[in-house]
């Protein structure tokens, strides 16, 4: 088994609704976002998917957050964009765009900081 990994930032700011503390008020990040695949598959060039098409994936869709509140973001309108919240949306859409590929989104990372994380997996 093979395992790929891409990794792209973004910076946004957020607030976490109904959160009793400092997090309530709006704050910003510079968010770290990794996404793991895994294959068992490797094409006639010995690659299982370019780095190119998986980092233009994650860019287009970190385009919806970068430089954003994340409360007006679609994906946040009803939900707290929590870092597993952004996890889990990122895994989603991303999941829609590599299913050409025979390949298996294993998880989304998200790091808030350089020492918090939140991982998302189906």
């Amino acid at each position: 088994m093979f395992e790929l990994m891409v990794e792209s930032s973004f910076d946004a700011a957020h607030q976490l609704r109904k959160y009793e503390g400092p997090c309530e008020r709006l704050h910003g990040h510079s968010w770290k976002v990794q996404v793991f695949l895994e294959g068992n598959r490797l094409d006639k060039l010995g690659l299982m998917v370019d780095f190119k098409k998986l980092k233009a994936i994650l860019q287009k869709i970190l385009r919806d957050f970068d430089h954003h509140n994340l409360n007006s973001v679609k994906y946040f309108k009803k939900i707290n964009p929590t870092s597993e919240n952004v996890a889990q949306v990122i895994y989603k859409e991303f999941a829609k765009q590599i299913k050409k590929h025979k390949v298996k989104l294993s998880k989304v990372t998200v790091w808030e900081s350089s020492s918090t994380y939140a991982s998302y997996s189906e």
